[in-house]
């Protein structure tokens, strides 16, 4: 594909929110900063909108947060790497270099004026994407293992039909747990078109068992309904219920995750994720696993 017939260029990952399930460590260390291996999880974010070819990534963050990741991302630390070189080992610096790699990072941080709520850091972002055919708007502490990622699912989705006017990631969930999720509903007679988000139906009142997280494409239209007169449950904005304004007369495509999708978004979950990806992912996996045999004896 020539980059000037190139529909999704740039993509929105929010950590911007408190943590305050992480407390005391999220007071000085972002949450999407939190390892998973060597690596913080918004590495593994980041990566999957590397191979959907996205050219800049705007991270909106807190204040606090912002210098964290302008310095994870742009810092070279070249006295690392010299005394690296001096002493023959270079290829330590290899994932470092990795990281300089990658696409236009930008950082910045919520508008203070937006109301508290999902859907604020994404309009914090407006500037960066309003001109573009379309963007990715990722939350972070949404992690999905497995290729293709959903970042290029979502891009090939709109480069196939860009006259849809969102593509939103979902996976199948047990029936005991549906009333834990927003669940897509789909408009009568389609399996593919969104209708609603139904926020925590109850178990037996679910309109499907495939629940909606933080992977969207979306186009500047949302920014029409991602004001603070559009707040919407506790006067917070939320990106669904933007998603789904838009879906009442236009062409929202759910697509299915290729992969495996994981919160972080608490300490528990988080270590489960952790755990999965050491387990799959790091050459120590497999003593990981031994270990945990051994603890459970």
């Amino acid at each position: 594909m020539n980059m000037s017939e190139k529909l999704v260029r740039k993509a929105i990952i929010t950590d911007a929110g408190f943590a305050s399930r992480y407390l005391p460590i999220t007071k000085t260390v972002p949450k999407g900063m939190l390892p998973f291996g060597n690596r913080p999880v918004m590495q593994l974010v980041i990566e999957e909108c590397v191979e959907a070819e996205i050219e800049e990534i705007i991270i909106v963050s807190t204040p606090e947060g912002k210098p964290i990741y302008e310095d994870y991302f742009n810092n070279n630390v070249n006295r690392i790497r010299k005394q690296l070189a001096a002493q023959g080992k270079e290829d330590r610096y290899e994932p470092v270099q990795h990281v300089l790699d990658y696409p236009k990072i930008t950082v910045i941080t919520q508008d203070a004026s937006l109301p508290y709520g999902n859907g604020s850091p994404i309009a914090s972002a407006k500037a960066y994407v309003e001109n573009e055919a379309a963007f990715l708007a990722i939350y972070s502490d949404d992690v999905v293992f497995g290729s293709p990622s959903d970042a290029k699912v979502m891009a090939d989705a709109f480069h196939a039909n860009p006259e849809l006017a969102g593509v939103i990631m979902s996976q199948e969930v047990e029936q005991a747990v549906v009333n834990k999720y927003g669940i897509i509903s789909f408009r009568p007679g389609s399996d593919r078109l969104l209708d609603n988000i139904i926020e925590k139906p109850e178990i037996g009142a679910e309109p499907s068992l495939l629940a909606s997280y933080g992977r969207y494409l979306l186009t500047p239209e949302i920014f029409e309904y991602l004001v603070p007169s559009n707040s919407g449950k506790d006067g917070e904005l939320w990106t669904t219920d933007a998603i789904t304004q838009i879906a009442k007369t236009k062409q929202v495509l759910v697509e299915k995750t290729r992969g495996e999708w994981m919160t972080t978004g608490d300490p528990e979950n988080y270590f489960k994720a952790h755990l999965k990806f050491v387990l799959e992912q790091e050459k120590y996996g497999q003593k990981v696993a031994d270990w945990l045999r051994e603890m459970g004896k």
